[in-house]
């Protein structure tokens, strides 16, 4: 099961180009700091504005860095029924361990489409798939009951729920079982989400902050919840002022702060306003990770 605080990595570019040093630096730095998985290639990074070229070079630089370390999970989602299974096929041939697929967007599939979607994706490629529902940037939400009808295909191991929706987690966990892997997609709502059921988090913040993010998951293991709700304190300002213009254009600008890259993401995501350049500085300052 996959669990614990992954990341949903960013992409770093250079000169109009992915930059592989940057982006290789950063993930031995988040397998050094205690982050449990590496998602290259989701919305995040930039998918939807990477050639496929590019979108497989990046997976497969992530898988080469990792070197096994810790579980790769490749976003591999399109609108495209077909184009997923593509995506998906390759990210199974470069060693992917499993891969995050969003719900098609733009087209508002109907939850029979969504089945069949992600049914054809199941059935084609014989890789691990985490579901992405992200209803605010898919439109389509899928529902619990669509979501159990998958969940009995072998290899539909679980979901990244970016919902927000609380109660969420613990319908799933009923419906589906213990076994299912639920993975917020929110940052804001981690300690809610796992208090409902839920193993982890696919988090944006980690970028950033994976060390602070590692440690709360672990002491949620524990049972520490004094250290939980510390680092949750700290860092929940940093959650809110990364999404305060669209992401990635405010955590890239916070991971060009701390040195990881340049804050260049590419059109439709431009160069974030100065007020919300203050606002990350700020958060990071009051998460402790900017001096």
């Amino acid at each position: 099961m996959f669990k614990g605080s992954l990341v949903a990595l960013i992409t770093p570019f250079k000169n109009g180009a992915v930059d592989e040093a940057a982006f290789r630096k950063l993930v031995d730095w988040q397998i050094e700091q205690g982050t449990d998985g590496v998602i290259p290639t989701g919305t995040t990074g930039e998918s939807p504005t990477l050639s496929h070229a590019e979108h497989k070079q990046v997976v497969e630089i992530c898988i080469d860095q990792v070197a096994g370390r810790i579980p790769v999970i490749a976003g591999t989602g399109s609108n495209s029924t077909e184009e997923a299974i593509e995506l998906t096929r390759h990210a199974k041939e470069a060693g992917a361990d499993a891969a995050l697929i969003v719900t098609p967007y733009y087209n508002k599939p109907t939850q029979e489409g969504l089945y069949r979607h992600f049914k054809a994706i199941a059935d084609a490629v014989d890789l691990p798939i985490v579901i992405y529902n992200i209803p605010g940037r898919s439109i389509v939400d899928m529902t619990v009951d669509t979501m159990k009808r998958l969940a009995e295909l072998p290899n539909i191991v679980g979901v990244k729920d970016a919902t927000a929706n609380g109660t969420r987690p613990m319908e799933t966990r009923l419906a589906i079982g213990p076994d299912f892997s639920q993975l917020t997609g929110e940052d804001g709502t981690v300690v809610p989400f796992l208090s409902q059921g839920g193993h982890g988090c696919i988090s944006v913040t980690a970028n950033v902050a994976p060390g602070p993010l590692s440690e709360l998951h672990r002491a949620w293991g524990k049972g520490d919840l004094d250290t939980v709700m510390t680092i949750n304190d700290r860092l929940s300002p940093l959650h809110q002022a990364l999404f305060c213009e669209s992401s990635p254009g405010p955590v890239k600008y916070a991971a060009s702060l701390l040195g990881i890259c340049e804050p260049t993401a590419r059109l439709p995501i431009c160069e974030i306003a100065d007020s919300s350049k203050q606002k990350v500085e700020s958060a990071l300052r009051h998460a402790g990770l900017l001096n």
